[in-house]
């Protein structure tokens, strides 16, 4: 957690990451917004009963969305701040399918970062920033005294059965979320027709970043930072719905 006034910038990370994956981000954001971003079940330093179900199917407490809203609830009761939702890759899938089970009254907007199929994450997924690297990784890894090595702490080769369900109507659930939204791409080969449609007809803004790989946040966390709080400010996400002190758009030029 980070800052101390504006909208709740809640952050979700991707498969085998961590939620320090934000945390240079983190330090721009908290200028103008609280930023949160919590350990997935079976990632970081998080401890559930059964930390390979990495379903999103199904709203209970069992699952990685129902998770999300129960550190929601856990956090702000019923009355949660206006927040905007986060997702990287595989947490941009849990982000999506919260935002459509309508149950978050306040929020305020949908950022999707690097949506990608786990395998292809998984086989790509190295860092390109070293300072990031070193706030990241270490709570992705644990020690395996049996072995006398580190091993990654996300055990993602067990939770296979749950990799289709993360991506089915991704799209069509993004589009048709009614909040601002906001989708980042390390490459325009992310987008299928859906989503190149959807674009087309105005419905959601994206912006590609070039020279990063496909952990945006980590590879140029004041380049994301920046992208964020713009997508704030455009939108006049924060309480009672104005615009953030100091980062006001400027007036229009008169004709």
């Amino acid at each position: 957690m980070a800052g101390t006034e504006g909208p709740v910038v809640f952050c979700l990370h991707g498969g085998g990451y961590c939620g320090l994956s934000f945390a240079l981000a983190a330090s721009k954001l908290k200028e103008k917004a609280r930023i949160v971003a919590m350990d997935l079940r079976g990632h970081g330093k998080s401890a559930t009963q059964n930390d390979v179900d990495l379903s999103i199917k199904v709203l209970s407490k069992d699952t990685l969305c129902g998770d999300v809203f129960s550190v929601l609830k856990t956090m702000y009761g019923d009355a949660p701040p206006a927040i905007v939702l986060v997702g990287h890759s595989m947490g941009g899938a849990v982000a999506v399918d919260v935002a459509a089970k309508k149950s978050l009254p306040s929020l305020a907007g949908l950022v999707v970062v690097d949506v990608v199929e786990i395998e292809w994450s998984v086989k790509s997924g190295s860092l390109r920033n070293i300072d990031s690297a070193r706030v990241s990784i270490p709570n992705t890894l644990k020690y395996d005294e049996s072995k006398k090595c580190y091993t990654h702490r996300a055990r993602l080769e067990e939770t296979e059965q749950y990799w289709r369900e993360w991506y089915e109507g991704l799209s069509e659930k993004f589009l048709s979320s009614p909040v601002p939204k906001i989708l980042l791409l390390a490459g325009t080969d992310r987008l299928d027709r859906a989503l190149t449609i959807g674009q087309m007809q105005g419905k959601f803004q994206m912006v590609v970043v070039r020279h990063t790989g496909h952990a945006i946040q980590e590879d140029v966390p004041d380049e994301f930072a920046t992208l964020l709080l713009n997508f704030i400010s455009h939108n006049r996400i924060g309480p009672h719905g104005i615009e953030i002190p100091g980062l006001r758009r400027p007036p229009r030029s008169k004709p």
